[in-house]
């Protein structure tokens, strides 16, 4: 075993989620194998034709990281090591952070064909496909930004990739309904955490709103802007938003979580030209977090 590779103990609990065969043509190579060979491009950052040969062929590697992220594979395999953790008790549903980081995309992320079909068809289309491909414009380059919402135990719950200059207050109620945890007992998949945290910048009526209807406690401090909107209405703007500092402290998880995602320079820089591939690398690089719990 390599560094960076699987250990025993995290492949015991991937391997019974991954896919059997390949269907059609023949059965798939070695999945440890495979897996350990993304890990190391993951980790590294290096280019798909890089990879040591021990790893095999990487137009294999390659090749099984854009499919298995074209149809879901890392979102469902994701999933089910959640749900595998939930039932041993072991995730922190009493406070859960929102928060964004902006990934810068190389020159080499830039330039993807756009190929427009004559009859456009949902089953062919990647599970994550964005027509923008999530890369934005502004005066530092090219961008995409990564909204997530983690747990207490310093694992990502769920995520969504935008263009690098999307605000991040719209993109609260998103994250939050990507939150699916599934029950293998039965039942309906765990969405609603108890608390929620996040800083000034989603602060908003929409969503104070949102968190009320779904009854999640939050604690998001006010903007001063806003603040003083409502105290010039007087009594028409309505009470102040309950604010508890103690509960504000532990905000600081989901920024030890963004820098342990970054930590894979794939992750905090972008290689990917596509935007379900990106999609699929940060998968992976969760994935890997919620293993090694």
């Amino acid at each position: 075993m390599g560094r960076g590779d699987l250990s025993d103990k995290e492949w015991a609990r991937l391997r019974p989620h991954l896919p059997k065969n390949v269907g059609r043509g023949g059965r798939w190579k070695s999945h440890r194998q495979v897996i350990n060979g993304i890990l190391f491009r993951q980790r590294t950052g290096v280019p798909w034709r890089d990879l040591p040969v021990r790893f095999g062929k990487w137009k294999t590697v390659h090749d099984r990281h854009r499919r298995w992220s074209a149809d879901g594979t890392w979102e469902r395999n994701l999933r089910a090591v959640q749900a595998d953790v939930d039932v041993e008790g072991r995730i922190d549903w009493s406070m859960v952070s929102v928060d964004s980081t902006v990934c810068r995309a190389h020159q080499h992320a830039a330039g993807a064909r756009r190929r427009v079909p004559r009859k456009p068809s949902k089953r062919n289309r990647p599970a994550q496909h964005r027509a923008d491909e999530a890369l934005g414009r502004s005066r530092g380059g090219l961008s995409t930004k990564i909204h997530l919402a983690s747990e207490g135990g310093l694992r990502p719950l769920a995520f969504v990739i935008t263009p690098g200059q999307w605000g991040d207050a719209p993109q609260m109620i998103p994250v939050l309904d990507r939150i699916r945890v599934p029950r293998p007992a039965g039942g309906h998949p765990r969405t609603r955490p108890d608390h929620l945290s996040a800083d000034k910048a989603y602060s908003s009526r929409r969503n104070r709103r949102h968190l009320r209807r779904r009854q999640i406690g939050h604690t998001i401090p006010e903007p001063e802007n806003q603040r003083a909107n409502r105290q010039r209405r007087g009594s028409l703007g309505g009470r102040p938003p309950g604010f508890d500092p103690a509960r504000y402290v532990r905000r600081n998880e989901v920024e030890r979580l963004i820098g342990k995602l970054k930590i894979n320079r794939a992750v905090a820089m972008r290689f990917d030209k596509r935007a379900y591939v990106f999609h699929g690398t940060v998968t992976v690089a969760a994935l890997r977090l919620w293993l090694r719990s």
